[in-house]
């Protein structure tokens, strides 16, 4: 499940094309490089910014099954212009609750994009475990990892960012949430279940001009931030209209940690 609306993600992708790992990407891209047609579940798809992002880096001929519990977000996945010989269908599926049902029928690869931190340590070998019985590659991107730089810094810069992270780990639905700790976790254990494991940082660069999603990720730290710190409502609006002065006068920039990994049975393909 994505839990995130239509506009946050429309915000966004253009964002995570360009901060997807190259070299993870390029790791994916020649695992099946020798063959003509591959199947696919994404999960928690969204609004099918994965299929978008990574298609044609695949073999052309492509089946897509495309896996959320946001029945709104599928309707607009499913009903996207895409290549001719690239087929979807769009399938609603509780992954905290039947991840098993969304890894069913033959696949050569598993992906998804901005969930393993929202995930807890149990589901996430739950998901290492099925694909592992069933020899399943996982492209896994865009997993936040807690690093985070703002320029300039503001007084209550730390404070509101250690509210954020601490936020990150509450139960997002799968049972408390790995958070800034998930990627490494995740290849920890792929390695553990005999998974070869690519990884690389895909990192959100945000420069002056990109406004519109600084503003938006302000305003969200700010309403965390009342909720996981000691700050006052006083102090996070002051927090929050020192950013936004910073954005105004075109001198707000944001770097923001994220990693992707590509975990691949040892032996297969």
């Amino acid at each position: 499940m994505s839990g995130f609306s239509a506009d946050w993600l429309a915000l966004r992708e253009r964002y995570d094309v360009a901060a997807r790992s190259a070299a993870v990407l390029d790791a994916v891209a020649n695992a099946f490089a020798d063959q003509g047609s591959i199947a696919l579940v994404d999960l928690a798809c969204g609004t099918g910014s994965t299929l978008r992002a990574i298609g044609s880096h695949l073999p052309p001929r492509q089946a897509w099954r495309l896996v959320d519990n946001d029945l709104s977000l599928l309707a607009r996945a499913s009903t996207l212009g895409r290549p001719p010989l690239v087929t979807v269908i769009a399938k609603p599926v509780d992954l905290a609750r039947d991840l098993e049902l969304a890894l069913e029928g033959p696949l050569d690869l598993v992906t998804t994009s901005a969930l393993l931190d929202l995930v807890s340590a149990e589901w996430l070998d739950r998901l290492i475990v099925e694909a592992a019985a069933r020899r399943l590659p996982v492209y896994a991107a865009l997993s936040y990892d807690g690093r985070t730089v703002i320029e300039p810094e503001s007084r209550f810069d730390r404070e509101v960012l250690a509210g954020f992270n601490l936020h990150q780990r509450t139960d997002k639905g799968f049972g408390p949430a790995l958070g800034p700790i998930a990627a490494a976790r995740a290849v920890e254990r792929f390695a553990h279940f005999g998974f070869a494991v690519e990884q690389g940082r895909s990192d959100w660069v945000f420069a002056p001009d990109d406004r519109d999603i600084q503003d938006a990720l302000f305003a969200g730290w700010a309403e965390v931030a009342a909720l996981t710190t000691t700050l006052t409502a006083e102090e996070v609006a002051r927090w929050c209209a020192e950013r936004r002065a910073a954005l105004a006068a075109g001198c707000s920039q944001l770097r923001i940690g994220h990693v992707d990994i590509f975990a691949r049975p040892i032996g297969t393909r």
